[in-house]
Parts: C-alpha cells; sequence; structure tokens
C-alpha cells in the first residue's frame, strides 16, 4: 500500500516518463541542462513531439520502446537556442535557420521545427519590422488630402531617422580604395525611402515621377541612376513609354500577406534560396577585402551586376542575422526574383565550381593562404604609410 501511494503522488506530480528521463541525460552528456519539465512545457506549446508509442494490445496500454532521436534532437535545437526570458518564436526562427544548414561530417542533421510554429514566429516579427510599420503610417494617410500628407511624410521621416542604415559600397570601389590608400567610398543612405512609402498611402500620381525615380536610384535598382528613372517614369505618366504597373507596388508593400499565402515547402524553399543567397553575397562583398579573384568567383560577381541587384542584396543579406533579420529577409525571397537569382547563381556555380582554386595552385587551402598572406601585406603596407 505505502508504494501504491509513492506512485500514485508522482503520477499527480506529472513525473517524468522514463523516455524524458533518457532525453534529459543524453542531453546532459552533450553539457545542455533540460530539465523534464521544460521538455513537457515545449511539448505543450507545440514544439516537442511526443515520443512514439508501441500498442500491446487487448487493452493493455502501450509502451515506448526506444527514446526517438526526433524528440532528442528537436530538444537538444531548442536548449541551443532558447533561454530563461526570451520568446520561444525568437528560438524557432533560430532553429528554423539552423535546419537549413547542411550537417557537419558525424553530426546528426538537425530536424525541422514544427511548420505552424515557424509560421507563428514570420508573422509575429513582421507586424512589429520597420517594413510594416511604414506600410501602416501610409495608409493611415490613405484619403487624409494634404495635411494627411503632410503628416505621412513628417511619421515616415521620422521612423526613418530612427533606424538609419547605410548601405555599403560597390566591393570593386572598396578594392580599389584601399588599394590607393584613399578613403572608402560612402554606401548608399536609401533617404528616397520616404517617397515609395508616400506612394503606398497617397498613390504614385501623387507622389510624381521625379520622387519615385530618386527613391528607385536610391535603392541601386537595376544600375539605373536617377536621370534613367525620371526619364522612364515621367515618359510612362505622359502617355508617351510603357504603363507602369503600380499596383505592383501595393502588393509588394504587404510583407504579411506572402507568409500567409505561402506552403509550408514554400517557406523551406525561401529558406534554401536565403541561405544560399548569404554565401554568394559573401563572396562578393569580400572581394572588397582583397579575397583573390578566380574566374569562378568573377563570373558570379558579374553576373549580380549584371542583375543590377547588388545593392538590394547588400540591404537584405546579412552574413550573421539576428532572428528578425531572418525572419524579414525569408519574406523577401519568397518573391520569385529573388528565386531566379539563386538558381543563375547557382547555374554559373555548375559550370565552374572550382571558384576557390588559385590557377597553379592546391585548392582551397591555397586559395585561404593567399588571402591570409595578401591581408598581411596590405595591413603592413598600410602601418608603414601611418608611421606605425
Amino acid at each position: 500500500m505505502a508504494l501504491l501511494g509513492v506512485v500514485m503522488v508522482g503520477m499527480a506530480r506529472g513525473a517524468p516518463s522514463p523516455a524524458d528521463q533518457q532525453v534529459v541525460r543524453e542531453l546532459a552528456a552533450r553539457e545542455m541542462v533540460v530539465t523534464a519539465s521544460q521538455l513537457e512545457s515545449w511539448r505543450r506549446a507545440g514544439l516537442l513531439p511526443r515520443h512514439r508509442r508501441r500498442g500491446l494490445g487487448q487493452g493493455r496500454g502501450s509502451v515506448v520502446d526506444a527514446v526517438d532521436p526526433v524528440v532528442v534532437e528537436s530538444a537538444a535545437a531548442l536548449a541551443r537556442h532558447h533561454r530563461q526570458g526570451r520568446d520561444r518564436r525568437l528560438a524557432v526562427l533560430e532553429w528554423f535557420a539552423e535546419a537549413g544548414m547542411p550537417a557537419q561530417p558525424g553530426a546528426v542533421q538537425v530536424p525541422e521545427p514544427p511548420a505552424g510554429a515557424v509560421r507563428e514566429a514570420l508573422v509575429w516579427v513582421l507586424r512589429g519590422s520597420l517594413s510594416q510599420q511604414l506600410v501602416q503610417v501610409a495608409r493611415s494617410a490613405a484619403g487624409a488630402g494634404e495635411e494627411g500628407g503632410d503628416a505621412l511624410y513628417a511619421a515616415a521621416g521620422r521612423l526613418i531617422a530612427a533606424h538609419p542604415y547605410r548601405g555599403a559600397a560597390h566591393p570593386a570601389l572598396v578594392r580599389a580604395a584601399l588599394l590607393a590608400d584613399d578613403d572608402l567610398p560612402e554606401g548608399r543612405e536609401f533617404q528616397g525611402t520616404v517617397h515609395l512609402v508616400a506612394a503606398i498611402g497617397l498613390g504614385a500620381q501623387e507622389v510624381g515621377a521625379d520622387a519615385l525615380a530618386e527613391a528607385f536610384a536610391d535603392w541601386g535598382m537595376f544600375g539605373l541612376t536617377v536621370e534613367d528613372w525620371a526619364q522612364m517614369l515621367g515618359a510612362a505618366e505622359r502617355g508617351e513609354g510603357p504603363p507602369v504597373d503600380w499596383e505592383l507596388l501595393q502588393r509588394n508593400a504587404d510583407v504579411l500577406g506572402p507568409v500567409g499565402l505561402a506552403s509550408d515547402e514554400g517557406l523551406v524553399r525561401a529558406r534554401t534560396v536565403l541561405l544560399g543567397l548569404q554565401g554568394f553575397y559573401a563572396m562578393y562583398m569580400m572581394y572588397g577585402l582583397f579575397m583573390p579573384d578566380t574566374p569562378g568567383l568573377a563570373a558570379l560577381r558579374d553576373l549580380i551586376d549584371s542583375w543590377g541587384i547588388g545593392p538590394l542584396l547588400d540591404h537584405m543579406i546579412s552574413l550573421n542575422p539576428s532572428p528578425r533579420q531572418f525572419a524579414e529577409s525569408l519574406t523577401v525571397c519568397l518573391e520569385p526574383l529573388f528565386d531566379g537569382l539563386y538558381e543563375a547563381l547557382m547555374a554559373q556555380l555548375a559550370q565552374d565550381p572550382y571558384i576557390f582554386r588559385i590557377p597553379g595552385d592546391t585548392g582551397a587551402a591555397g586559395f585561404m593562404e593567399t588571402w591570409m598572406s595578401t591581408l598581411r601585406e596590405q595591413t603592413a603596407a598600410a602601418g608603414e604609410r601611418s608611421g606605425q
């Protein structure tokens, strides 16, 4: 009877199952401190699957034969990214990003987090993003007349000023400046963004072709200058050129809609595109920091430049993104433009996969040694010029 009482008390307190106890031990062996109550909390939140059970038949219940590796690896991912006081949704986004990376040799592939949790985390981040705040400001001014337009410009200007951002200069210009010991060229400030915000709220016709030309040129879109944009938009405004589909601007302003419409597979594809573009962007920008050039790397850079999309990549790609940056960039990668760029870059890479092999050298090791040697030489030369 005493033993029965102990068992009943343990059940009432929600005693951890032997399977969960095994998970705790396995994670402890990896120096991860996780409790059975944490496992159950993650399970209640829909983040951790239950152990697979086998029925005993004839009403005798079921039993867990072995700890499910998916449960262990999912709990390990949560342990890496979730900590007390931090919103679980940020941990889910980091987990989702990690699951898209190839496993290291000898390591187990990180399982995917629940798709519903990923979508919930994305929507939560996007609702608080600067992009969404600007869209809300723009749409609140719709139909409010001249005073509403003035208020829109003032509010959008304050939001943009509160989140200053200067893009990086073209890597070729950076490299040339460093070699010549000149001042580094300044990147873009994206000040014309306020005109795009105004166009969302007031309409493109109200903002005018000249202001929108400034905005598009600010973003460096397709390598066109202010004059190029002004000429094209002005001709369209006067009916002398192809019409502009301004509805496209309205549709692209909606940062929440694409996530809601994307399938689970679509979100995974966007992650593939984003992680791939991160790698290509790194190779593109590292040229400015004396990375050795090879025909394959030059071809990849030329392809990005031919698309005129380098400044957009610079704005959306971070090599070490926060979960919030990851969420916003992932949403952008749902667009066919970036999917197409990724496919074009992958096709180019397939034509010349030995991008880190200097002609006459041994491969990636020689490439890195050449790069490090160049950096040491340039650092020493800069020190001599400054008298240090």
